[in-house]
Parts: structure tokens; sequence; C-alpha cells
């Protein structure tokens, strides 16, 4: 059998490779749209992608089901759990509890583990050149090393009203009915490690197995127990702030996501065109320096989207493709930088990139306004805005902040004045100039905190 784990750090997220050798047929699980690495892993190993399969609705990424089938006429399988509410609605093999994909030796067999969705599905892996059971386990966002999935998303990101205690108690007969009833020694191999707000708690480890998790993972006290109530109360506790784009994902991953298909190579603009295409407001540019480069300078009413390590998760937390149609003008370094750039927004659904360039001489500039720690208190603002997590806020914040998660900002402009100066601040200055940006670019006058809470928290220790 082939195995081999391809995981996102942007998106801390992790799809599959399985193969059989014996036939050279592969399955692809939990696949991102930029699908170029599974083909090259396909090839690489003499392997014919013809099943593509997830574990569920995804909401922190767009799935690329539909992307690689398109790619290699291969089969697409989800889930036909959960009722009709979240049945997919594109044409699809549907899979229930039970059913199973079958390539020459290897045998993916699904089992409803509801909980994080109604919808969710489990991948019990065996390799029947080796042995007659399963092996191991694709959990999806159901099991995580040392955790589990979030079963408030629906609430948070999907309209729903108090469907997490409906969700906690699913997880909880999922994990005593399904989880537990394996043996021991099945590997667990999750969707998601430490960083995706898909749970609180995520390992960073990449795969554990069902006799760790049960002896080790903090819920396992709660099932020896039969203690649910117990269970449901520490599940739902403390869960972390959800993106507001993660809304959008699980509407367009039930929908089907829109198929990219062969993209053409990205073009160098000539910087006088981006000039003319900014002042008529038909372009967005995108600056991905750093902050630190950002605050010396950057494009008037540019957006500050760090590349590249999360530019997924901030391109998200700073353009909704739904509201604001105007493709993007990339600064990179070179197509190779520009392309990777493209890679990562499309996972989130941000596909219209005009192209890039490789400076911003030549551009409208402007200077973002800063204040230092102790001009805070004195400063004329209409709101100081904290855009970190509740759960680091609520550690320590600067006196009369407000906070909103930087990943909902754009989507909860009412809690915002109308008029005045906002100030922003994060922890070190990242997250506060990418939604400060993305205020300036909607029109709001910001200033930021320089060196954001680290540096505001050092000078009022002394």
């Amino acid at each position: 059998m082939f195995f081999e784990r391809i995981y996102d750090t942007d998106l801390a997220q992790a799809s599959y490779v399985i193969g059989c050798q014996a036939n050279g047929e592969a399955v692809v699980i939990d696949a991102r749209r930029d699908i170029a690495v599974y083909q090259k892993i396909a090839t690489a190993n003499q392997l014919k992608i013809t099943a593509v399969t997830e574990t569920h609705v995804h909401a922190d990424y767009l799935s690329g089901t539909r992307e690689l089938a398109a790619a290699t006429g291969a089969t697409m399988y989800v889930s036909g759990e959960g009722g009709p509410d979240w049945l997919y609605n594109y044409d699809a093999n549907q899979l229930h509890d039970g059913e199973a994909i079958t390539l020459g030796n290897i045998t993916l067999t699904a089992v409803h583990t509801p909980g994080h969705t109604p919808e969710h599905l489990t991948f019990l892996v065996t390799d029947g050149a080796f042995a007659d059971e399963p092996g191991y386990a694709l959990t999806g966002d159901f099991v995580f090393c040392g955790d589990l999935g979030r079963p408030d998303l629906l609430d948070e990101a999907a309209g729903g009203v108090d469907t997490r205690f409906a969700g906690a108690k699913q997880m909880f007969a999922s994990l005593r009915d399904k989880f537990l009833t394996l043996p021991d020694y099945v590997q667990v191999h999750p969707a998601h490690g430490a960083g995706s707000a898909c749970g609180k708690a995520l390992g960073a480890v990449p795969s554990s197995t069902v006799g760790y998790e049960r002896l080790h993972a903090w819920w396992g006290p709660y099932l020896t127990a039969d203690d649910e109530e117990g269970f449901v109360a520490k599940l739902l506790d403390g869960q972390p702030d959800a993106p507001a784009y993660f809304g959008r994902m699980k509407r367009q991953n039930v929908a089907g996501p829109a198929i990219i298909g062969q993209r053409e190579p990205l073009r160098e603009l000539d910087v006088h065109d981006v000039a003319a295409s900014l002042v008529a407001k038909e372009s967005t540019f995108v600056d991905a320096r750093g902050q630190d480069e950002v605050h010396r300078g950057t494009v008037t009413g540019a957006l500050n989207i760090p590349a590249i390590k999360s530019m997924a998760t901030y391109g998200a937390w700073a353009i909704d493709p739904e509201r604001d149609t105007r493709p993007l003008v990339l600064l990179a370094d070179g197509l190779e930088p520009a392309t990777e750039m493209w890679d990562h927004l499309i996972r989130v659904g941000i596909d219209d990139v005009a192209g890039y360039v490789t400076t911003i001489e030549g551009l409208p500039q402007e200077t973002p306004r800063l204040i230092q720690p102790g001009e805070v208190d004195n400063f004329e603002k209409s709101l100081l805005l904290d855009v970190r997590a509740k759960s680091e806020h609520t550690d320590g914040h600067v006196p009369d902040s407000k906070q909103l998660h930087g990943g909902r900002v754009l989507w909860n402009l009412d809690q915002l004045p109308n008029s005045g100066t906002i100030v922003t601040y994060c922890q070190s200055g990242m997250r506060s100039s990418v939604v400060a940006s993305a205020l300036r670019h909607a029109g709001y006058d910001v200033v930021e905190l320089e060196g954001s809470y680290a540096a505001w928290a050092e000078q009022h220790a002394k």
C-alpha cells in the first residue's frame, strides 16, 4: 500500500494519497484546490488517481474534490449522510455508513461519525495484501491528535441556532459507538494539526493511535465514566473564534466549488497600467511584504497579506470575493513566488489574480499611520480595536479596547464607528496590519499601535 500525507502549514490542513501498488490506482482524500501536488505524487509513484473523496463539508478551505476529478477523470465520492440539509448539491457518488471505495487490494470503508458536522465520515483503510481488517483511520475533523473537532461551527459559520449541543452529543456517541470500538493499534490520521480553528487544542504530531487517544486525550475519562453532560460542557468551553469566511466555504463546498481548470501563467504587469487601474478602482493591490516594510510605505489602498506562511488565512480575512470582484495585483519577486501566492489564495476561493509587479515604484503610495504604546491613552480615537482571539483578550489587553477577531472584522462593520479614527492592535503587529489595511481599503481612518500589545505590555510592566 502507498500512503502519503500532504500537509498545508497555512491552513494546518492534511490531505492524503492512498494507492494500491499492485494495480496502480490511487484515491485522494480531502484534497485542496491547487492540485498539482497530488498529480506529481501519483506520477512519481506510477499511480493513476481513479477516486477522490472527502470526510465532510469543510469550513476552513475550499475543497479540491471537483477540481481533481475534472483534471484526472477520477470518480467522486461524498457523504450521503446527515439528512437533506447537508447533502452535496453536485453530482457525485454518495457514501453511506458501511459502504466502501475499493482500489485493487485497498478498501476504504465509510463510517458515519457525526459531531463536528452532521454528514461527517471517517474512512477505515484496509490493506488487503497485508491484513483482512482495518489498520488505519482517516478521521477528518472527528478525532484529532489530542483533541476533537468542534461541534459549534454550524452555529458560528453556517447560520445554525444552538446546533452545537446536538453536535456535541453526537460527538460523544460517535466516540463511544464507533471510534472506541476499534482496536487500539489502528492508526489515526486526522485532517488538521496545531493551528487550525477547527478545534481548540490540536496536537502538532501528524498521527496517533486509537489506544493512545483512548488513554491520554482529554475526553477519555468522560467516555470511561459515561459522563455525557460533563463531556458536552468541556467540549464546548473555550472554542476559538471562527473566521467569518468559514460560512462562505460551507456554502460553496455544498454547492460545489467552481472548477478553475488549467491556469495560464501569471503575467508581470506594466506598472503604469497597474497605477491607472488602481486609480480607477478597477483592481486591488496586495502588498505581500511583512508589516515592518509596509509601515515604511505601501501602495495607497493596498491590502497587506504577508506571504506565504498564512496567506490563505489572512487573504480570507481581508478579501470577500463574493462582494469585491476586482482582480488582484500581487507584489512578488517574480513568477514563481507570485504563483505560490496564487496557489494559497485559491485554497480559500480567491481566484481572480490579474498578475504581479516586482516593485511599488511608480504606483500611488502612502505611509500607514502608527502611534507608540505611550500615546494610546491620550490619542483621540473613536475605537481601540483588539483583533486577537477572545482568549488572548481575556488573558490581557489594553484598557478600554474592544475585542473583535481579525477574521470577523469586515463582516461586522456595524460594530465599528461611522466616523473618527480607529486604533488597531494584535499581539505583535502582523494581524493588526492585515486588518488595518482591509479597513483602510474599505474607507476607514485607521492608525496602528506600533509593536501592538506586546510592546504596550512591556512598557507598562516597567
